[in-house]
């Protein structure tokens, strides 16, 4: 392919391999037979306030028997090139995993513990690795990523106030923090907390990221936090830390590296959170589709009446640009890294819960007021894909980068005369 310049650019082949073909249709067939069934179930348990329900560590340790675990995480130290999926290879599986909100935790591919697991992976010693990062692995204990604070523009990370203050082999914290997804889990025996250990330093070596264990003193949830109104049993929780006093070999990588920890944690799952998304959007667009076919207005199906298949067109033409940009964004993490994929992170991040939202709300309002209810998933996809436009940065952020490299770009081509257009001259 190439760019708008016309410079030749390595061309993009997303044509799945035997081995993704295979797992696809493995973690789609555990799907059908092990997760769906258990859809009612599950609400009917979390609706009595047990969490996790009874069956989910049963399903885990069925996913786990039949090699679908970990489908997310890149090659471990000493692995052979090939022994993980690539990024761009897991996109097509967490699509279908993301068709039911929860699923993910069957397979061990539920955030924020694959965020908190690549952290661990890259950046923990070999101490931390065994205590945290282990039993991650393996689905024993759940984690959260405690950095969003209710005081401060938190899609600025740099404003974080929370303080991690040394006295001599421990760390003291203080500070509050809200919307810490899976606090309220059960099996949650730990948070990574992002705060400042050197507020006199350059911005963006201020912050440090450190493993602080749930049940430490001073640890409070105080609040599980509804989204839209809809209650998370694993929790979105607010966080009060209040003195928490941990030993300094617990601090994740060096001081001042918690900035560019976040960035480095923050890059893959966004993806995740977008492949997922796609899954959700072709679940809405199946269901309105079928309802279209099925149900009859003014004496004609709805699929009759033209704007209602300006719906389903628009539905497919959105979904399918919004994959496309996905699975080049998880390409280039995979050939260029987090920090070379940043302009196509950002431009997922923003494109894909707006196409949820819409996609969402057209079904919705195929269905009628039955969309609105408990009887479809509908208005719990529509919640997810509107939460998601604040989760993991707000559009606003996103666009913000995006508009960034568009104004370097031109810089760029200008300084080295290759501007094609100019104005003309009065």
């Amino acid at each position: 392919m190439q760019n708008p310049e016309g410079e030749s650019e390595v061309s993009l082949d997303f044509a799945l391999s035997p081995k993704v073909e295979s797992l696809r249709e493995r973690v789609r067939s555990f799907m059908d037979q092990r997760i769906i069934p258990r859809i009612a179930q599950y609400r009917e348990e979390v609706a009595r306030g047990t969490y996790p329900v009874s069956f989910m560590e049963q399903l885990k340790g069925e996913a786990r028997s039949e090699g679908l675990w970990n489908l997310f995480l890149p090659a471990l130290r000493d692995e052979e090139p090939g022994t993980r999926l690539t990024n761009l290879e897991y996109a097509p599986l967490a699509e279908i995993m993301g068709r039911v909100p929860w699923a993910s935790e069957a397979f061990n591919c539920s955030a924020p513990d694959t965020g908190n697991m690549e952290l661990l992976h890259l950046f923990a010693t070999e101490a931390q690795r065994q205590q945290w990062l282990e039993p991650l692995l393996e689905g024993r204990i759940r984690s959260a990523f405690a950095m969003t604070e209710p005081d401060v523009a938190s899609s600025d990370a740099t404003n974080i106030q929370t303080t991690i203050v040394r006295e001599r082999a421990q760390y003291v914290i203080n500070g509050r923090k809200w919307y810490i997804t899976n606090a309220a889990h059960p099996h949650c025996k730990f948070l990574i907390v992002m705060g400042k250990t050197a507020p006199s330093a350059e911005r963006h070596r201020q912050q440090s990221m450190i493993i602080v264990p749930i049940t430490t003193p001073g640890v409070e949830v105080l609040r599980n936090l509804s989204v839209m109104h809809h209650h998370a049993p694993h929790g979105h929780c607010e966080v009060l830390l209040r003195d928490v006093r941990v030993p300094i070999h617990n601090l994740l990588g060096d001081e001042g590296q918690g900035f560019m920890m976040a960035q480095a944690r923050l890059g893959p799952g966004r993806i995740h959170h977008c492949m997922r998304a796609i899954g959700q959007a072709e679940l809405a667009l199946e269901l309105m589709v079928d309802r279209a076919r099925e149900r009859k207005a003014f004496g004609r199906y709805l699929h009759e009446h033209g704007i209602i298949e300006g719906w389903i067109a628009e539905s497919r033409m959105e979904i399918e640009q919004a994959r496309l940009l996905v699975l080049k964004a998880a390409w280039l993490i995979d050939t260029a890294g987090v920090e070379g994929a940043r302009r196509e992170v950002a431009l997922i991040k923003a494109v894909v819960p707006m196409m949820l939202t819409c996609v969402a709300d057209r079904a919705m309002q195929t269905f009628g007021a039955m969309g609105t209810g408990p009887d479809t998933p509908l208005a719990e996809i529509w919640t997810e894909g509107r939460a998601l436009r604040i989760a993991d940065g707000p559009d606003e952020v996103h666009k913000r980068t995006i508009a960034r490299f568009e104004v370097t770009a031109a810089s760029e081509r200008r300084r080295a005369g290759r501007s094609r257009h100019k104005a003309p001259q009065s």
